[in-house]
């Protein structure tokens, strides 16, 4: 289905891409710096969620956050990949590397949602 843009959605992609990292719908609005519904941002990420533009980070602090991933879109990385959160900054960044992990025999993989915590490199 064909969306729409908007000043709304244009705003929103913009904030994502110029920060560099997944954010929180709240830093979002923040950075937007011009009064938008909450509602309105949260149904304008989940759209592009839906649309393979965004994917969504459920943290280990029970937020959620919202990252462009440029190894994504590229055919031969895995699109189930791991996260890091700082948990000095509370920053979270994809893994530009992967992780490796074993289910045990009969299970079937199908989601991966995995944040790791520590302190990233600019912090330690």
């Amino acid at each position: 289905m064909k969306r729409r843009n908007t000043a709304t959605k244009d705003a929103v992609l913009s904030v994502i891409e110029t920060s560099g990292k997944a954010m929180s719908q709240t830093a979002i609005e923040e950075k937007i710096g011009v009064a938008i519904n909450r509602a309105t941002i949260y149904r304008v990420l989940n759209r592009y969620c839906e649309d393979g533009i965004l994917h969504r980070i459920a943290a280990d602090n029970g937020r959620q956050y919202f990252a462009i991933c440029v190894k994504c879109d590229k055919a031969e990385e895995s699109p189930h990949h791991f996260h890091f959160r700082c948990e000095k900054c509370d920053t979270i960044e994809c893994l530009p590397i992967p992780v490796n992990f074993a289910l045990p025999k009969d299970y079937q993989l199908t989601q991966v949602n995995c944040v790791l915590s520590g302190v990233c490199k600019d912090c330690a």
